[in-house]
């Protein structure tokens, strides 16, 4: 994973309430881009990695090959997406300097610990096992092989640990000080890395990550289950991915999701009366089901409500108060209150329909009928690029809620932009980062849709006693 991920906290996600010739605006919407395309890899790789290690671990303990042949044709996998997400996410580190000058002045002395830790000892970690893990399994030997895939999973979690530590503190910033400079300085380290939010983001998006994980192995499976190809190894992609993919929808949902929303109210009370379009405050809050904002006239055309939903969730309480947006000065709304309103509830919508598929699969599998299942197998091969959509639009809803803060409630994203770069050099940037990311989209398609074609390799067939060779 590579180290820029964190800085989804700079981007706008497409949209930003102010002129065309505004700076910001294209320094938003050049990282967003950016950003946004870079994520597509690392969240697949968080997702797989342990995968591998289970079967690994199944491999050594019950002796059956078919654990290798899936450890060593996903670990090729993971090894395309690995490359290209490091790729993407190098340009990113220039971005400090050429997109975000001053938030970097300000605030470098802080966040730049984590980032230091996450390259010098996650990422260098995950980078230094990856080629034992793909190419190494014949001189290292089984024991020594799953080691070395625990530690590639070890670093690719650790590295997304530091990243989000770094973004939390975006987020809800604890444990620094104001230097007589007026620039952040790290007062207390443990305070830093150990900020509550950072704790509930992580346990969120890492299984979030795991649910695309287990919905790209599940679809791989249908793929060969409905080709009559692979079948044995069809079984336990189908098998694993539906499963994990099970218990990771619900623990996305809660107890990780549920925490995530009291965070927010705790911490960006504005920011959840966005996510619900709410602008007068008050008790027995709704979970609008669907319904359209209108910031114009201030207030939520067409709900369709869940009374007082919003306020349990929120605080723990029906009978709890939510705060509305009118009891926020107008300055400190986030800039883009339908895009966040709408990025929030396809995300939460993708969430429940994610537990349906999956359970739906579980019951198919514990009835033995999973393979035989061919509407089914359909639905779990498509559905493989929703969950992509859905971290998206989860980190939308979290960069689009903070905003207009680069660092909450201290320092605006307006200020944080490199004034000496116009909005000309960076939208003629932008366009070249779009024609080389979509040649390299393309390229990693072509590969990674090689290997799933291919599939994975089969075993040498036994020779047959009697058949005497020619």
């Amino acid at each position: 994973m590579s180290t820029s991920v964190w800085l989804l906290s700079l981007s706008i996600k497409f949209g930003m309430q102010t002129s065309l010739t505004d700076p910001a605006l294209w320094h938003r919407i050049h990282f967003g881009f950016t950003i946004t395309y870079h994520y597509l890899f690392p969240q697949l790789t968080m997702g797989l990695v342990w995968f591998l290690v289970y079967w690994k671990w199944q491999a050594l303990r019950t002796g059956e090959e078919k654990y290798n042949r899936a450890a060593r044709f996903w670990a090729r996998i993971f090894g395309l997406n690995f490359a290209v997400g490091v790729v993407t996410g190098i340009p990113m580190e220039f971005q400090f300097g050429t997109n975000w000058a001053a938030f970097s002045k300000y605030s470098g002395a802080v966040i730049g610990q984590t980032l230091a830790m996450e390259g010098m000892f996650a990422f260098f970690l995950e980078s230094a096992f990856i080629g034992a893990l793909i190419w190494g399994e014949k001189r290292l030997g089984p024991r020594n092989h799953f080691l070395v895939a625990v530690g590639v999973a070890t670093g690719s979690w650790l590295s997304g640990g530091f990243i989000l530590v770094t973004n939390a503190f975006m987020q809800h910033p604890v444990g620094y000080a104001v230097g007589s400079n007026g620039t952040l300085a790290l007062a207390d380290v443990w305070a830093f890395l150990l900020n509550p939010w950072a704790l509930v983001q992580y346990a969120h998006n890492q299984c979030a990550a795991l649910v695309t994980g287990s919905f790209v192995i599940s679809a791989v499976g249908a793929f060969y289950a409905l080709r009559g190809k692979h079948s044995e190894q069809a079984r336990v992609y189908l098998n694993t991915g539906t499963l994990v993919g099970l218990v990771a929808s619900l623990l996305v949902a809660f107890p990780t999701g549920d925490a995530q929303a009291k965070m927010v109210g705790a911490h960006q009370p504005a920011a959840l009366a966005a996510m619900e379009g709410l602008f007068q405050g008050t008790r027995l809050a709704d979970v609008t089901v669907i319904g359209q904002p209108n910031v114009s006239e201030q207030r939520l055309e067409n709900p369709i409500p869940l009374p007082g939903l919003l306020s349990f969730l929120a605080y723990g309480t029906f009978q709890s108060y939510v705060r509305g947006l009118n009891e926020f000065p107008k300055d400190t709304w986030p800039d883009n209150l339908e895009l966040l309103y709408y990025a929030f509830h396809l995300m939460i919508t993708l969430g429940t329909i994610f537990i349906l598929i999956m359970a739906w699969a579980n019951w198919k599998r514990w009835r033995g009928r999973l393979e035989s299942s061919t509407a089914l197998l359909w639905v779990l091969m498509l559905a493989f690029p929703f969950p992509y959509i859905a971290n998206s639009l989860g980190w939308m809803t979290a960069e689009l809620g903070r905003q207009p803060w680069l660092v909450y409630g201290l320092f605006r994203t307006a200020n944080g932009y490199s004034q000496v770069v116009s909005a000309g050099d960076t939208i003629f940037t932008l366009i070249g980062f779009v024609g080389l990311y979509f040649v390299l989209g393309l390229l990693f398609l072509y590969l990674t849709g090689r290997e799933i074609y291919n599939g994975p390799h089969d075993p040498d067939p036994a020779p047959n006693p009697q058949v005497a060779p020619a």
